[in-house]
């Protein structure tokens, strides 16, 4: 990592894990294979924003703690990358473990519960298929009908909130912005 920490795949502690590597690795990893509009990638630090502010104004008496939660769910990323769900899928349990001990070093880290409760992980599941559903249908070229077919239709969003949050940033103003969310909602 930048940090100069040596993170163990197979066995990754808590003492590795620094929100500014993380912060760093999604503002540079792009959704959907990069294969998005606009002059930069679509970010996965940058989706990470947009579920949180969208699981907020589903949720606004979630307390920061599920708030940051929400934030780090694609937080194993920073490390190996965004891979589209239907490739998951043919990887199947070897990925899946990776990627849970992943998550699980950083729900450590920075103090969460590393079992979340069901109704939280709801929220981030609803969360996150709104947002691949406004990103599909504004940055990867699906149809309405197509996306919703897949994710589902969501609420819409406002006109302020669906420009700021997808037109794909840069990845220093992913990164900024990020890390200044983990701030605002790390206890």
């Amino acid at each position: 990592m930048l940090s100069g920490r040596r993170l163990d795949l197979l066995d990754p502690s808590p003492l590795d894990v620094e929100i500014e590597d993380i912060a760093h690795g999604l503002a540079r990893v792009a959704r959907w294979n990069g294969q998005t509009s606009g002059a930069n990638i679509f970010s996965v630090a940058q989706h990470s924003l947009l579920v949180e502010k969208i699981s907020r104004r589903a949720h606004p008496d979630l307390d920061a703690r599920w708030r940051l939660c929400v934030l780090l769910h694609d937080a194993p990323e920073y490390v190996i990358g965004d891979m589209i769900s239907p490739f998951k899928a043919v990887l199947g349990g070897d990925y899946k473990t990776v990627e849970a001990r992943l998550l699980n070093a950083i729900c450590v880290r920075f103090s969460l519960p590393v079992g979340w409760p069901d109704q939280l992980l709801k929220i981030v599941k609803a969360a996150d298929r709104a947002s691949a559903y406004f990103e599909a249908t504004r940055l990867a070229g699906f149809a309405e009908e197509e996306a919703k077919a897949f994710f589902g239709r969501p609420a819409r969003l406002d006109a302020g909130v669906e420009k700021d949050y997808l037109t794909p940033w840069e990845a220093e103003t992913a990164k900024a912005r990020f890390l200044k969310r983990f701030e605002e909602l790390a206890p």
